[in-house]
């Protein structure tokens, strides 16, 4: 423990911490919280890196004037009434609760890069309980500038406002760690066991980006290949059929490809009438998966020709999606704590 000087004003520590941290998710489904959502979200430099005074005038004058309603009516679509909130927050916050429960000794607490709870927020809640050693984890599998870069920048500079900050480590991408691979696999041989049909296709639909950043060195696109690639090797049974796309393609850009809704409609058009959906960019279900999958590719792959269409659920807070966090937890705890003689 702190010397006792007799000038040094009370101050907590002692405590070993994880911030788990999520995209982000609007307050509620009406055209400002939207808005405000969006405006964060899109003004992120990570995200959106065209030219800065170019990029102002099209989001301020044309995207948040006509975008909010469009994004509200999805938000809509799988919106948890229950609890006034996304389903992205109901599953980000039942995972930290489940964890805590499985960590006595350590504070675990959540929130999300773009809205709320916000990281500045939750970064002096937990220094305030006397945490001193933090892990931050966001929860991206695959690394990408736009997620996981993103969430470290935004941990960095509310650390920068401390007096006293907490030892950082950051949890390294784990898309082709053995324990999530093996998650992912039971998920699907879990989910297609409940149905009383076989899947022609399991299409591995992955969050996409400009193909611009892959040329300027962002490792996404590699990480999302090696995931599905093991993914097929540990899959025996269904190891031929699954392959690979990407989604939520923004703009005029090119993207990273194939693009899912062309390879859904492509499938139709072959033949193929029962389709199965994962992602494993997403740990937990979102509007990216909830709504734009299994609503609107599921519509898409309908309308041409599509008879049986299937999400796989995320891991989100399964049993098997919180032992994976306990085991990314514990593996990067040992790193958090040194041999030392004082009382904690």
């Amino acid at each position: 423990m702190l010397e006792n000087t007799g000038n040094h004003p009370k101050i907590k520590f002692g405590k070993t911490g994880v911030l788990i941290i999520n995209l982000g998710t609007p307050d509620g489904t009406d055209f400002w919280s939207i808005r405000r959502y969006l405006k964060e979200f899109l003004s992120d430099r990570r995200v959106i890196d065209i030219n800065r005074y170019l990029w102002w005038l099209i989001l301020n004058l044309i995207i948040l004037t006509f975008r909010p309603k469009k994004t509200g009516k999805a938000y809509k679509e799988i919106w948890n009434y229950d609890k006034n909130e996304s389903p992205l927050k109901t599953y980000t916050r039942s995972q930290a609760q489940l964890l805590s429960e499985r960590f006595n000794d350590t504070i675990i607490d959540w929130a999300m890069r773009y809205g709320n709870p916000s990281i500045s927020d939750r970064l002096k809640s937990m220094r305030e309980k006397g945490v001193d050693r933090l892990l931050i984890l966001p929860l991206y599998p695959q690394y990408a500038a736009a997620t996981t870069a993103t969430v470290n920048d935004k941990v960095f500079a509310e650390l920068s406002k401390m007096r006293w900050q907490p030892a950082i480590r950051t949890l390294p991408p784990f898309y082709d760690n053995n324990e999530y691979i093996d998650k992912l696999n039971k998920s699907i041989n879990q989910h297609l066991g409940t149905l009383k049909w076989e899947p022609d296709r399991i299409l591995t639909s992955y969050h996409g980006l400009p193909r611009r950043y892959l040329d300027l060195g962002d490792p996404y696109h590699c990480h999302c290949h090696k995931t599905t690639r093991l993914l097929k090797e540990m899959n025996k049974k269904y190891s031929e059929k699954i392959i690979l796309s990407f989604q939520s393609r923004f703009g005029r850009e090119e993207w990273l490809k194939p693009y899912t809704e062309e390879t859904v409609i492509g499938l139709a058009n072959d033949g193929v009438k029962k389709l199965a959906i994962l992602s494993p960019a997403f740990f937990s279900d979102c509007v990216e998966t909830l709504e734009e999958l299994n609503i609107g590719i599921q519509e898409v792959f309908m309308e041409n020709g599509g008879e049986e269409f299937t999400l796989i659920p995320c891991l989100n807070d399964s049993k098997d999606g919180i032992d994976l966090l306990e085991y990314l937890i514990t593996v990067s705890y040992t790193h958090l704590t040194l041999p030392t003689n004082r009382e904690v």
